[in-house]
C-alpha cells in the first residue's frame, strides 16, 4: 500500500512484487502495511482489479464481502485482485509530502494503473474517502474527466448503492446485489474490451449496462436495474483460504455465512428488506468450509454471520456439532447480536461449551406500541425470560442496543428504554448476586430507502440531542455504560442516504475541505461539513427531515430490490395502524421477492434438533496430527523453542508476534495445553519483548503441550506453517522447576546500525545518566555494560537490567547515540541469564536443532 522512495533489489515475495524500501516506524501499526500476510494472493495477469475499501486496514480485512471478492478474482486465470485501504491521517500526510501515490497492498502498484478500481461502499460517510482515494492514487475524482482524458473503470457495490445518486458524478457503473457471479461477468466484459484495444469507454459502460444488476449513471435515468440475486448459498463462492492480517482488526476471526437475507420484517431495516429472500448454508457446507478456514488460518474463534443468526433452521445442531469437533481444540463459536426470542439456554449453553465472551441482544425499543410499529415482536415476559435464561448460564456482561428518533416515537417511549435496562439490572442482582456489566448502545434512526419508512423524515439534530442526552444521564445514573452515536454523523448519512444527485455537491465540497475518515470520531469535524453547505448551496437538515408525499416518485426509484412499492406501503400503513407482520417464513406477505422453497438440512429435519450432523467423524487434538506427533512422552511437558524475528516481522508488536505464532501452532495442529475457565487461553510465554521494529536473532518462548509429542518433527512442522520472518531455530524440554523466561533473562547484547557515524564517548564520558520514569529517577548509565564498534556506522551494545528495572531502547539510544530509536537498524543477538556463568536460555543435552 505504500511505494515511497526506489524499489531496492531485494528477495522477491511470493508473485514476484519486490519489498519497499520504507521506514514504517513513521507510521501508527506498521503491521497494517507490511504486506505479505499469510493466504494473501501475488499473481500477474492480463487484468488488474483493486479491490479498494474507504476505511482502514482493520475495518476493510473485517469485511466478509472484500474477502469473498478477492478469492473469486484471483481464481480466474486472467484476472488478479489486489487490496487498497485508505491510509490513515499520518501515511496520506507523508504521501501528500513525499509526492507518492496511493497503492495497492500486494504489489505497490499505484491505483491509477490498474485496469479497474471496485470500491465496497458499506457506509455513506465513507463517500468523502472515496474521493480522497481517488486523488491520492492519482485518478480523476469525477466520471466526465476520466471519460476524456481516461483512467481505469471505477466502479462500486455495497449496500449503499441502492441509493447510486448522491455517488453517481464519481463513480462510472454500480452494482446492484449479489456479486458471485456478476463480478465474472463484468471482468470478462472489461477483458473484450481491452482486448479490442480499448475502442471508445463510453461504449465500454454500455456493454456493463446490459449486465443485469449493473447501472451506469452516463447513460441517464430511467432505466430500470434490478438487484441481482444468487438463488442459493450451497455452491455460492466463499473462502477457504481467507487472508490472515498481522494485526488485530475489528472481527478478527473466521467468519462463516450461515445465511443471506431476513424474513422477520424489521420496519427501519434495510438489509433486511433488499436482502430478501432468505437462502441458508446446509450445516454440512458450514461445518466444511469451518475446518479448511481453521487449518489455514489458525484462528481460535469462529462467528457463524447472517442479518438473524437466530432464526437460522439449524442453528441448535449446528452448534452442537460445531462442539463435538472442534471443542477439544479450544475453538469458540460466536454469534452476532440475537432477537430477544432466539435467546434460549440450549444456544447458550453451546456458546459457552469452549469460551464464554459478552452478549448482545437489541430490543430497539422499549414500548410494545413501538415495537409494534416497527414490527420487533417480542413481549415484556419475553425479555424477562431471555435475560433470566442469560443470568443463570453465568453471563455477566451483557450489551443492548436501542434506537431513537423512531417513527412515531414519543417521550414515553424513550423514558421507557432506562426503566427496561433498570429490569435488567434487578434480575441480574436478583439471579447471580453481583455486579454485572450492562452496557447500552444508543443509535439515531435514518430513513432508509426501500424500507417502509423511506417516507419519513428524521428528527431534527436538536431533538435527537435532547433524547441522548436524557437517556445518557438517566443510564449513567444507574451505573450502566452508555454509548450514543454523534448526532451530527446520523444527520449526514441520513442526507447521503436518501439525497438525490445534487447531494454530491455538498459530498465533493467536504471532502475538499478536507473530510475523510469520517467514522473515525477523532478526525470527524462537522465544521468542515458546515462550510460545505456554505459552498455548495445544500441544506442538509432540509434533506434529512424532508417526509416525502406516499404518492412521490422517490429520487430512488429506478433501482428495483425486488421488494414492490406496495409493499412497502402496506407496511407503512400496517407501522401507522401499530399491526405486527409476522414472520414471512411462516406465511408470505408477497412482498414482490420470488422464494424458493427453503429447505432444511436432512440431518437436521430427522434428527429435530438432536445435534447430529452428518459428515466426518469428530476430530480431537490427539488424533489429528498422529503423523506428527507418534508417541514418545505419555504426559504433558514444558518446551522452550528459540526463535528467530526478522525481515518485516520485525514490525510485529509483542501482542502481535504471540498472536502469530500461537495461531501457526494451531496450523501445525500442535495440542497445546490451555488453562482453565471461561476464557482458556493456551500456556505459552515469550521472553522480554522486542519494541516494533526490532529484530531479533535468538529469542523465546516457553509452552506446555499434552502427549504425545516428539520433537524432531515439531520444528519442520512448525517452520512450514510460520509467517515469513518468524523461524523456530531450536528447541528443548524444560525441567519442571525451570525459571521462567522473564525471570531468568537479564542481560541483552544489541547490534546498532545507522546511516550515519555513531559516537557513544559522551555517554560513557559520564558517571551516571539520569531519565525520568514514573518510580522516580533512574541511571541508565548503570545499564550499559558496553559498547564496541564494528565500523564508523555499527555498534555492538551490551545492556543488562539494574534493581529489576527493564532497558527501554526508545530512552537509551537518543542519550548513548545521539539518534531516535527509530532511525536505527536494531538487532537482538543474544540474550542471557545468570547460572554460575552466563548462559543462553537454551543449553544442555535435550536439544533438537531444525534444518538449515
Amino acid at each position: 500500500m505504500v511505494n515511497f522512495g526506489q524499489v531496492r533489489c531485494l528477495p522477491k515475495l511470493p508473485g514476484g512484487c519486490y519489498l519497499l524500501k520504507v521506514n514504517l516506524l513513521s507510521f501508527q501499526k506498521p503491521s497494517r502495511y507490511i504486506n505479505s500476510e499469510l493466504n494473501s494472493i501475488h499473481k500477474k495477469a492480463p487484468l488488474k482489479t483493486a479491490l479498494a475499501f474507504p476505511d482502514i486496514y482493520e475495518i476493510g480485512m473485517s469485511h466478509l464481502g472484500l474477502k469473498i471478492l478477492y478469492d473469486i478474482v484471483n481464481r480466474l486465470p486472467f484476472a488478479s485482485a489486489e487490496r487498497v485501504f485508505a491510509p490513515w491521517t499520518d501515511l496520506e500526510d507523508a504521501l501528500k509530502k513525499k509526492g507518492h501515490l496511493l497503492s495497492s497492498l500486494e504489489s505497490g502498484l499505484p491505483l491509477r494503473d490498474f485496469d479497474i478500481v471496485g470500491f465496497s461502499l458499506q457506509y455513506e460517510l465513507s463517500y468523502p474517502t472515496v474521493l480522497n482515494m481517488l486523488d491520492l492514487g492519482g485518478i480523476a475524482v469525477r466520471t466526465e474527466v476520466r471519460l476524456e482524458k481516461g483512467g481505469p473503470l471505477v466502479i462500486a457495490g455495497g449496500p449503499c448503492t441502492l441509493n447510486p445518486l448522491p455517488m453517481s458524478p464519481f463513480i462510472e457503473a454500480f452494482f446492484i446485489g449479489d456479486a458471485e457471479e456478476a463480478i465474472k461477468e463484468i471482468l470478462k466484459t472489461y477483458l473484450g474490451w481491452k482486448e479490442g484495444g480499448r475502442q471508445g469507454k463510453e461504449g465500454l459502460l454500455k456493454a456493463l449496462a446490459e449486465i443485469d444488476g449493473v447501472f451506469v449513471p452516463f447513460l441517464g435515468k430511467g432505466k430500470k436495474v434490478m438487484r441481482r440475486i444468487i438463488p442459493s448459498l450451497e455452491d455460492a463462492p466463499f473462502p477457504e483460504k481467507p487472508v490472515l492480517p498481522y494485526t488485530h482488526i475489528i472481527h478478527d476471526r473466521v467468519n462463516i455465512e450461515i445465511a443471506r437475507g431476513c424474513s422477520m420484517g424489521c420496519r427501519f431495516c434495510q438489509a433486511g428488506m433488499a436482502y430478501r429472500p432468505v437462502r441458508e448454508r446446509s450445516p454440512e457446507k458450514v461445518l466444511e468450509l469451518a475446518e479448511k478456514s481453521l487449518k489455514n488460518t489458525g484462528y481460535e474463534d469462529v462467528s457463524f454471520t447472517s442479518l438473524s443468526s437466530g432464526d437460522y433452521s439449524c442453528l441448535q445442531p449446528l452448534m452442537k456439532e460445531f462442539n463435538r469437533r472442534f471443542g477439544a481444540r479450544k475453538i469458540s463459536m460466536s454469534l452476532p447480536s440475537l432477537r430477544v426470542a432466539s435467546v434460549n439456554r440450549d444456544i447458550l449453553r453451546e456458546i459457552r461449551a469452549v469460551r464464554k465472551t459478552g452478549f448482545t441482544i437489541a430490543p430497539e425499543a422499549a414500548t410494545a406500541r413501538l415495537r409494534s410499529v416497527i414490527n420487533k415482536d417480542f413481549s415484556e415476559d419475553t425479555y424477562i425470560s431471555a435475560l433470566e435464561t442469560l443470568f443463570k448460564e453465568g453471563w455477566h456482561n451483557l450489551k443492548l442496543y436501542y434506537m431513537c428518533g423512531l417513527p412515531t416515537e414519543t417521550e414515553e417511549d424513550i423514558a421507557a428504554i432506562p426503566e427496561m435496562v433498570l429490569q435488567a439490572i434487578k434480575i441480574s442482582r436478583k439471579l447471580t448476586g453481583r455486579h454485572v456489566n450492562i452496557s447500552v448502545g444508543v443509535s439515531s434512526f435514518i430513513p432508509k430507502p426501500h424500507t417502509p419508512f423511506q417516507w419519513y423524515g428524521q428528527d431534527p439534530v436538536d431533538v435527537l440531542k435532547e433524547k441522548n442526552f436524557y437517556l445518557k444521564k438517566a443510564l449513567l445514573k444507574k451505573g450502566v455504560k452508555y454509548k450514543g452515536h454523534n448526532e451530527e454523523m446520523s444527520l449526514l448519512e441520513a442526507v447521503l442516504a436518501r439525497g438525490d444527485e445534487s447531494v454530491s455537491a455538498l459530498m465533493e465540497a467536504a471532502w475538499k475541505a478536507g473530510c475523510r475518515l469520517d467514522a473515525w470520531t477523532e478526525v470527524f469535524d462537522f465544521e468542515k461539513w458546515k462550510r460545505a453547505m456554505d459552498v455548495s448551496g445544500i441544506d442538509a437538515a432540509m434533506v434529512a427531515e424532508k417526509k416525502y408525499p406516499l404518492e412521490a416518485v422517490l429520487p430512488w426509484e429506478d433501482i428495483q430490490t425486488g421488494v414492490t412499492k406496495d409493499y412497502l406501503l402496506r407496511e407503512y400503513q400496517n407501522a401507522v395502524s401499530g399491526n405486527f407482520t409476522s414472520d414471512c417464513r411462516k406465511s408470505c406477505r408477497n412482498c414482490g421477492v420470488i422464494c424458493a422453497k427453503m429447505e432444511r438440512s436432512e440431518s437436521a429435519s430427522e434428527n429435530n434438533g438432536s445435534g447430529k450432523v452428518s459428515g466426518e467423524p469428530g476430530i480431537s487434538s490427539g488424533s489429528l496430527h498422529k503423523d506428527i506427533f507418534p508417541p514418545l512422552l505419555e504426559e504433558s511437558v514444558r518446551i522452550r523453542v528459540e526463535y528467530s524475528k526478522t525481515g518485516k516481522a520485525k514490525y510485529l508488536s509483542h501482542l502481535e508476534l504471540m498472536t502469530a505464532i500461537v495461531r501457526a501452532f494451531r496450523r501445525a495442529g500442535f495440542p497445546l495445553k490451555y488453562s482453565s475457565g471461561f476464557h482458556p487461553s493456551p500456556k505459552i510465554s515469550l521472553g522480554p519483548a522486542l519494541g516494533v521494529g526490532i529484530a531479533g536473532l535468538k529469542e523465546y518462548l516457553d509452552m506446555e503441550m499434552a502427549p504425545p509429542v516428539r520433537q524432531e518433527s515439531f520444528l519442520e512442522a512448525l517452520n512450514r506453517v510460520l509467517p515469513e520472518g518468524i523461524r523456530a531455530n531450536k528447541m528443548s524440554l524444560l525441567d519442571k522447576h525451570e525459571m521462567s523466561l522473564s525471570s531468568f533473562i537479564v542481560r541483552y547484547i544489541y547490534e546498532i546500525k545507522a546511516d550515519q557515524m555513531l559516537d557513544c564517548s559522551v555517554f560513557f564520558g559520564k558517571e551516571e545518566v539520569l531519565v525520568e520514569r514514573k518510580d522516580g529517577l533512574i541511571d541508565i548509565r548503570k545499564m550499559v555494560e558496553d559498547a564496541t564498534g564494528l565500523d564508523e556506522k555499527t555498534f555492538r551494545v551490551t545492556l543488562r537490567e539494574h534493581d529489576g528495572l527493564k532497558v527501554r531502547l526508545s530512552e537509551l539510544m537518543p542519550l548513548l547515540f545521539g539518534v531516535p530509536a527509530e532511525e536505527l537498524d536494531i538487532t537482538r543477538v543474544a540474550v542471557f541469564g545468570w547460572k554460575g556463568s552466563w548462559t543462553e536460555p537454551i543449553e544442555g543435552e535435550r536439544i533438537w536443532a531444525a534444518r538449515s
